[in-house]
């Protein structure tokens, strides 16, 4: 008795993040960026304990202006004598924030468009598709410099231009997830059955619309950090004296030739926190494959 059930245990099937989960630890690259991240996420946490922002972040010291990394600056001083390892940690917080809610919002926004679209056909999908279509034909990053001139330099402002262009691209991966599902028999039991439109795209067509929306998060979250610190290098981002990493590449290029690791300490921190969200996305789009199941 106690073999057999040994047997059933070692054969049971695995839920799908189960499943997920065993992939995604083979693969090196992804759980090396997802350890990056997951210190990144928790120096960025606790940054308001570890650091005083009114003394450490934008505190002036001139007596420690233009100081190299050292044991008491790891990172080195800037013109202003402030510490550059405190703002590098603490402006995760702004791009971080700024990566995750402009992804949250547009994927909000290109859900509803692309379940809406993908699911009814004809008009809808031609009125909503042409639209998205003619808004996907303009640059990013100028669409979001007119909105942010617009609306005006702030943190939250910067996140809702970016997310026009992230609700583009999910609206787009429902829509085609959508029209893959929609014909299926339970969907049109469903539908048979007089349940509400919105019930059966969010009970039975969204859910299985999720793997190509978790790679794409992890993707566009890298792509918007990018925008935002581009935005706030021209001016236009998170207003100073908040230590986006953007704004510090932009306070160092003055001194790219006396002091230039003030460029190159901010630039690596975005190319790292990009580069350990690609290989998570990789990660997960080869984990959620249902091609490599064996």
């Amino acid at each position: 008795m106690g073999q057999a059930s040994e047997i059933k245990n070692q054969y049971k099937k695995r839920t799908l993040f189960q499943e997920t989960w065993r992939r995604l630890v083979k693969n090196r690259g992804a759980m090396l960026g997802m350890g990056f991240l997951l210190l990144l996420v928790l120096a960025a946490a606790l940054s308001p304990v570890i650091f005083d922002y009114e003394v450490d972040v934008i505190g002036q010291n001139m007596q420690d202006r233009l100081m190299g990394p050292c044991a008491a600056h790891w990172f080195g001083t800037d013109e202003y004598g402030r510490d550059l390892f405190a703002r590098v940690v603490y402006g995760a917080r702004y791009s971080l924030i700024i990566g995750v809610g402009s992804v949250l919002l547009g994927l909000i926004v290109g859900t509803i468009l692309g379940s809406q679209a993908g699911f009814h056909g004809g008009i809808t999908d031609s009125i909503i598709m042409r639209g998205i279509d003619i808004f996907y034909s303009i640059p990013n990053i100028m669409t979001a410099v007119v909105i942010v001139s617009l609306l005006g330099p702030s943190t939250v402002n910067l996140m809702i231009a970016l997310a026009f262009s992230c609700a583009s691209s999910f609206a787009r991966i429902v829509r085609a997830s959508v029209m893959t599902i929609r014909d299926q028999e339970y969907v049109e039991s469903s539908y048979a059955m007089g349940l509400p439109t919105w019930k059966i795209i969010v009970k039975h067509i969204l859910p299985n619309c999720l793997s190509p929306i978790i790679v794409q998060i992890t993707l566009l979250i890298g792509t918007t950090i990018i925008s935002a610190s581009s935005l706030s290098f021209l001016g236009i981002g998170v207003p100073a004296p908040a230590p986006e990493w953007g704004a510090l590449l932009s306070a160092g290029r003055g001194h790219i030739r006396d002091a230039s690791y003030m460029c190159i300490i901010p630039g690596l921190a975005i190319m790292f926190t990009v580069l350990a969200l690609n290989l998570l996305g990789d990660g997960l789009r080869d984990a959620l494959d249902p091609k490599l199941k064996k």
